[in-house]
């Protein structure tokens, strides 16, 4: 069984695999440059997602407004574990945080934000598991943008296939299109930021 919370990516023993949508004008040039350079704007919090299908569901399979362009994005697992380990739950959660205020204190100060969301099946219906979303807030975009990010690569084809052989009832064919996912061996400083 899977637990609910576990975060599940791909991954080596260096980088871990995150996904973003844009729109072609910000995933163009990110592309040409291995990076991101503008207009894509550091100052402005940016949410990195593990999960393949968490993205397609958010993105409506590379087809809303603004998330045409599906990004996936080596970052070192460095860079990541910093900010797992500096996140702060984005919703209050009293079985975590003794109260409301300090809940709200601790998420003004910290630089990333953790969230779970139901994962998604193939036919992006939500799943009892959860799926881990990573704020970063705009302290750890510039590492994000400038230390993180080895490779940036666009996988808006791999997800228009799929998305064509699930519509045509081929779930075998679309489930072995997948990125091979995996579980991640999070810190205990990043367990703290998972409900309980």
């Amino acid at each position: 069984m899977v637990p609910v919370h576990e975060i599940r990516a791909v991954y080596d023993d260096h980088l871990i695999t995150i996904y973003q949508a844009y729109p072609a004008e910000i995933a163009e040039p990110a592309l040409r440059a291995g990076r991101f350079v503008p207009p894509f704007k550091p100052n402005r919090m940016t949410w990195i997602k593990p999960s393949f299908l968490w993205m397609m569901y958010r993105s409506g399979w590379a087809t809303k407004p603004g998330q045409e362009r599906i990004l996936a994005i080596s970052i070192t697992r460095t860079g990541f574990e910093w900010a797992l380990n500096r996140a702060v739950l984005s919703h209050y959660d009293p079985a975590t945080h003794p109260d409301r205020a300090t809940w709200q204190r601790h998420l003004r100060a910290a630089p990333t934000r953790v969230q779970w969301d139901p994962e998604r099946d193939l036919h992006l219906k939500p799943q009892p598991h959860r799926s881990l979303q990573l704020g970063l807030g705009p302290e750890a975009v510039p590492h994000y943008t400038d230390t993180w990010t080895a490779a940036i690569t666009d996988v808006t084809p791999l997800a228009h296939e799929i998305h064509a052989q699930v519509q045509a009832a081929n779930l075998q064919a679309a489930a072995a299109l997948l990125p091979p996912e995996r579980p991640y061996p999070s810190s205990l400083a990043a367990a703290r930021s998972q409900p309980r």
